[in-house]
C-alpha cells in the first residue's frame, strides 16, 4: 500500500517519511487512531516505504520488487498479529494468514466486525493469546531476510491480556532493524507495560471534507449523497463504506417529515410511519437514528450561535433554520436523548413497531405539548 491510496491524514503521512529521511525511525511506535481513520493503512504504508528500493519524495515507487511483494502483503520481512478466534490452543495469526490477505487488500479500512466476516468466528471471543506471542518471539529472533528491516504490524494490542507481557523483552531490546508497529484504538485498554515502551503517532479523525471528496471522486456518489454519508459517519470512513452498500438516501426528508407529523400529531398518519420505519432493516433503522441525532445536533449549534460550526447540505441548513424557529435547546436535548436510546435499543434487537411509537408519541410530548422530560433540560451558566 502506498501513502497516495490513503485518504488525507496529510501531515502524518510527511512526518512518517521524514523519520525515515533524517534516519529517526524509532523501533517501537503506536499508531493510535479511531476506526475508519487509517491507521492500520498508514502502518502498512509507512512499512512500505521503509522497505522501498527506490523512494520517491513523497511516497514508494510502487514497482520495485519490495514494493510488489508488499502490495500483495507477501514480504519475507513483513509480518503481522491481529486478533482472531482460536479453535485450538496452538492456533497463531499464521493459521489465518491468508484470510488477512484477502480482507486487508479488499477493505485496507478494516474494522473488527468486517475481520469477524472473514472468519468462522462461531460465538467465541477475539483474542491474541499466548500462542501467537511465542510465534512473534520465534520470527522476531531472527534477522531480516532480504529487507534493511524486519517489520510486525500487531494490529489492535487490545486484545493482548497478560499474554502479551511475554513480548516485553523483545519489544525494549529486539534484534537490529526490527520494528513493532502497533496499530490501536483505545489507548486505556492496551497494557501499560507495552504502551510505555512505545512511541506515539496520533492519528486523528477524517475531516468531514475529506471524506466527502473521496466519496464523489472514487465512488461517484452525487454531491448531496456523499455530503449526507460523510455527516453520518462523524470522521469514519469504515463507517462511510458500509453505507455506500445501504440505502442511505431519503433519511433528511424521512426524518423531518416525522418530525412534522409529531408536531401535528397526526395519530394515524403516525402509525402508517411507525410501519415504514419498521420494515427498513436494522442497519438503516441505526443510520436513520443516527442522521437524526446528527441533524438535531446541528439545530443545537444554531440556536447557541455557533452558526461557524454547523457542517449541512445548503437545503438541510434551511430546514435546520426554520426548525430553530419552533424548538428551543432544551427540546432539542430531549429529542436527541430518545434518538439516543432508540439507537441502542434497535443495536439489541427491540421490537422496532413498538420501539419507533414509543420515540414517537416522546417526540409529541416534547414538540407538541412542551413536556420535557426531567433531566434533559438545558441549563444556562
Amino acid at each position: 500500500m502506498q501513502f497516495k491510496e490513503i485518504v488525507g491524514q496529510e501531515a502524518i503521512k510527511q512526518r512518517l517519511m521524514n523519520t525515515v529521511d533524517e534516519n529517526r525511525v524509532s523501533h517501537a511506535q503506536l499508531f493510535l487512531g479511531p476506526e475508519g481513520s487509517g491507521s492500520l493503512a498508514l502502518a502498512v504504508a509507512y512499512a512500505q516505504y521503509l522497505c522501498c528500493e527506490d523512494k520517491q519524495p513523497d511516497d514508494s515507487c510502487g514497482v520495485c520488487s519490495s514494493c510488489r511483494k508488499y502490495q500483495k502483503l507477501m514480504h519475507p520481512d513483513l509480518h503481522f498479529s491481529y486478533p482472531f478466534f482460536a479453535k485450538h490452543k496452538d492456533d497463531n495469526a499464521l493459521t489465518f494468514i491468508e484470510q488477512w490477505r484477502e480482507a486487508f487488500i479488499a477493505y485496507p479500512y478494516l474494522n473488527l466486525d468486517i475481520w469477524r466476516d472473514y472468519l468462522d468466528a462461531e460465538n467465541k471471543q477475539a483474542n491474541i493469546n499466548i500462542a501467537e506471542c511465542h510465534q512473534i518471539i520465534k520470527k522476531l529472533s531472527l534477522k531480516p531476510f532480504e529487507s534493511t528491516y524486519k517489520i510486525l504490524i500487531l494490529w489492535l494490542p487490545e486484545y493482548l491480556d497478560k499474554e502479551g507481557n511475554a513480548l516485553l523483552k523483545i519489544i525494549e531490546e529486539p534484534q537490529p532493524n526490527t520494528l513493532f508497529l502497533l496499530v490501536a484504538q483505545n489507548q486505556d485498554q492496551i497494557l501499560n507495560t507495552i504502551l510505555s515502551r512505545t512511541q506515539l503517532v496520533k492519528i486523528p479523525a477524517l475531516e468531514y471534507d475529506e471524506i466527502k471528496e473521496h466519496l464523489i471522486s472514487k465512488y461517484n456518489q452525487t454531491e448531496d449523497a456523499a455530503a449526507e454519508i460523510a455527516y453520518l459517519c462523524n470522521g469514519n470512513l469504515t463507517e462511510a463504506l458500509i453505507m455506500l452498500q445501504q440505502d442511505t438516501k431519503g433519511y433528511h426528508k424521512l426524518f423531518i417529515d416525522w418530525l412534522r407529523l409529531c408536531f401535528g400529531n397526526k395519530g394515524l398518519e403516525i402509525l402508517s410511519f411507525v410501519d415504514q420505519l419498521a420494515k427498513m432493516g436494522r442497519e438503516n433503522q441505526k443510520n436513520f437514528l443516527r442522521y437524526g441525532i446528527s441533524f438535531i445536533r446541528e439545530i443545537c449549534l444554531l440556536l447557541a450561535g455557533a452558526d461557524n460550526l454547523v457542517h449541512l447540505p445548503a437545503s438541510e441548513l434551511e430546514t435546520a433554520q426554520k426548525m430553530t424557529t419552533v424548538m428551543n435547546i432544551a427540546m432539542a436535548q430531549a429529542i436527541s436523548a430518545e434518538l439516543e436510546k432508540a439507537h441502542y435499543h434497535v443495536e439489541r434487537n427491540a421490537n422496532p413497531k413498538i420501539l419507533f411509537l414509543d420515540v414517537s408519541l416522546q417526540i409529541i410530548k416534547t414538540v407538541k405539548f412542551k413536556t420535557i422530560p426531567q433531566g434533559t433540560q438545558y441549563m444556562p451558566n
